[in-house]
């Protein structure tokens, strides 16, 4: 066994240029590389015209891998379609929310609901596993290429409006009733008038909008079964992924989509340096890590990164030496069992020449970046056993896609930006900064393995979820959530008779009477019971406690002297509810005290964490320093360090890693 390590390869790029192919096969092996992802934009290679295929150089290419050692993932194309099928077959350009037809061009503009797309792809997916299902070099089908966008042609209208009478029982009252069409007058009297929500038409009616969202990951998901349908006839054994991408593009759900999936992967790119302080990226990217271990509650795997610089973010920072390194082992650290980089080497041409790849346009490996990644590549040899060890969590941070969506779209609170992923991120430092292993779940996964779950701004819940956190507390979990809980049902309907959602005011020991928004300039103070004074800002909500136990109250506004920290006994459990959002330490503070006696922690230096996964006949640690100054840890069980141990101490410098094996 051994951790995957490689890239995304384009040699189409590279026809007319063989000494550069081969030339790709020397570095990749003086990488430390076994893999290379390839194909994912080869339709116009593969098939020049309607019905002429071509595989040879595709064959060329597999056969010259592997055998000069590396495997390969081979891709399925639709990503991208050759400009033939766009002009000869017009349905499969998308339509945008204006209705205008997209012309052919960039990537990832197709129709998910055309007929004629899903047979094209189909058959050159089957093509590819007929050629491909013996060849030993096959390790995985990377299907498509980050799925995303939505079309309003006519085919997908039609679509949605049957995927609505399936939702609704094909009652139009009962539609109308979820929707609440009343307002303004909406009331559907048939079918047909449904059209997806348009600025060009209905944009204000919030359970159409989110009922639209769920259409388009469904329809989604439909398109990428119907993509793999052939693989998995023919090549039964080779696990399928497709690489998902940042939860902020949220446009499908991949809590959904992640049952669909053998194995999640995912593209991170993370903007190191772009902040003074590391942490704060450091913090973020491991949230995302740990959203994406947990869409399976399995290892995943690193699709992409950038070894160096990312092109189209406004300013392209370089990432500092440590930084490649940590960067990379920041992903196995939290459950990934690759390091696998965009681009292997940079194109001469279009807008990613100057995105950061491992060989660059000097062609050779005399450089910084090919040589950090030469390192990493001796790394994961080293601990290459730590392949499918486990991340044992006990904490958990709750993180909703319907949820965000409908958050989104509601008319008030920070109408710009609610904030809602960033307030997640903010409970996750805790734990993350104390090295306490935390998953990142949906309201469906199992809460009952978790010591302490955190809720922040759980904006929308059915009432089974109501009921999954009523229980989960009944039985001795602790549960905390925030301000802006338990507001809507999944239709965005809100709950009758206050805030946060039925049974939850029992179990909070709390009723929420209004909520405050406030400008960027605005703060409210706060005092705990122990005299520890805190500020709030952006929001603050007028909470009556009946049975909670008041833990900090507001000190200034018209809101002096009532409760804003409260903490209610319900059965074997605790509910903790935060009725701010913390301006400041109030967080630290808060978990640093209902978690004393949950979790044993190891003192580390500011700035560093140590994250662990586990086999049977191993647990390795992986202590990072994401500050930019030298400190010195234990070092006892080092296996990978840059500096030799001292007086059982071993120095960690700025942005680097040390990993201990027991």
């Amino acid at each position: 066994m051994s951790l995957i390590y490689g890239a995304d390869y384009n040699p189409d790029q590279w026809k007319m240029h063989p000494e550069i192919i081969d030339e790709d096969m020397r570095l990749m092996k003086l990488a430390g590389m076994n893999e290379m992802t390839i194909g994912i934009f080869s339709w116009a290679e593969l098939e020049k015209s309607e019905g002429e295929y071509d595989f040879s150089f595709l064959d060329m290419i597999t056969d010259k891998l592997y055998e000069n050692g590396i495997n390969f993932m081979l891709a399925t194309p639709s990503g991208a379609r050759p400009a033939w099928l766009s002009h000869k077959y017009p349905e499969v350009l998308r339509t945008t929310d204006k209705g205008e037809k997209c012309t052919h061009g960039s990537r990832h503009n197709h129709c998910f609901t055309s007929p004629v797309y899903r047979s094209k792809v189909r058959e050159i997916n089957r093509r590819l596993a007929e050629r491909y299902k013996n060849h030993p070099g096959l390790i995985m089908w990377h299907v498509s290429n980050e799925y995303g966008g939505e079309c309003h042609c006519e085919l997908c209208k039609n679509a949605f409006r049957e995927w609505l009478k399936k939702k609704y029982d094909n009652d139009l009252e009962k539609l109308n009733y979820q929707w609440w069409n009343s307002f303004w007058s909406h009331t559907y009297t048939d079918w047909s008038q449904i059209d997806p929500p348009s600025p060009l038409g209905e944009t204000n009616v919030h359970a159409m909008n989110l009922d639209w969202k769920r259409f388009v990951t469904d329809q989604t998901i439909d398109f990428y079964e119907n993509e793999c349908a052939p693989l998995r006839e023919i090549t039964p054994n080779v696990p399928i992924t497709t690489n998902f991408q940042w939860p902020e593009l949220r446009g499908v759900n991949y809590q959904k989509f992640a049952s669909h999936v053998d194995t999640v992967s995912w593209d991170a790119y993370p903007m190191w340096h772009h902040d003074k302080d590391c942490t704060v990226q450091g913090n973020d990217t491991a949230f995302v890590y740990d959203l994406n271990r947990s869409l399976k509650h399995k290892p995943f795997l690193l699709m992409e990164s950038t070894p160096s610089c990312i092109s189209y973010v406004p300013v392209n920072k370089m990432k500092r030496t440590n930084m490649m390194i940590t960067s990379a082992l920041q992903a196995v650290a939290h459950g990934s069992d690759s390091v696998q980089y965009f681009q292997w080497r940079k194109s001469r041409g279009g807008c990613e020449k100057f995105h950061g790849a491992v060989v660059d346009h000097c062609g050779h490996e005399n450089t910084r970046v090919f040589k950090g990644c030469a390192d990493i590549g001796e790394i994961l040899k080293e601990i290459s056993d730590v392949q499918n060890a486990k991340t044992n969590a006990e904490a958990a941070i709750i993180y909703d896609w319907e949820s965000a969506w409908a958050l989104d779209d509601a008319a008030g609170f920070l109408l710009d930006n609610k904030g809602y992923r960033d307030e997640c991120v903010r409970h996750h430092k805790f734990f993350w900064e104390r090295s306490i292993a935390t998953d990142v779940i949906s309201p469906d996964d199992d809460f009952s393995k978790y010591k302490i779950i955190a809720a922040p701004m759980l904006y929308s819940m059915s009432e089974k979820t109501v009921e999954k956190i009523r229980a989960y507390v009944e039985n001795g979990g602790i549960f905390v959530t925030t301000y802006i809980t338990g507001y809507v049902n999944e239709n965005d309907l809100c709950y009758l008779g206050g805030f946060p959602a039925g049974v939850l005011k029992e179990v909070f020991g709390i009723w929420n009477e209004e909520i405050d928004t406030m400008y960027e300039w605005d703060s409210v103070s706060i005092k705990s019971i122990d005299g520890k004074e805190y500020t709030a800002k952006d929001y603050c909500e007028l909470i009556h406690a009946d049975t909670a136990e008041t833990l900090a109250e507001y000190t200034s506004d018209y809101m002096s002297g009532t409760p804003c920290v409260t903490c209610n006994s319900y059965g074997k459990g605790k509910a903790y509810y935060i009725a701010f959002r913390d301006g400041g330490q109030f967080l630290t503070d808060f978990y640093a005290k209902i978690t004393k006696d949950l979790f044993e922690t190891e003192t580390l230096p500011e700035g560093v964490t140590a994250m662990t996964r586990e086999t049977p006949d191993a647990k390795y640690t992986f202590i990072q320093n994401f500050s930019d100054k030298s400190v010195c840890v234990s070092a006892e069980n080092i296996v990978y360090s840059k500096h030799t141990p001292e007086n059982g101490k071993v120095e960690i410098e700025a942005f680097d890693t040390v990993i201990k094996k027991k």
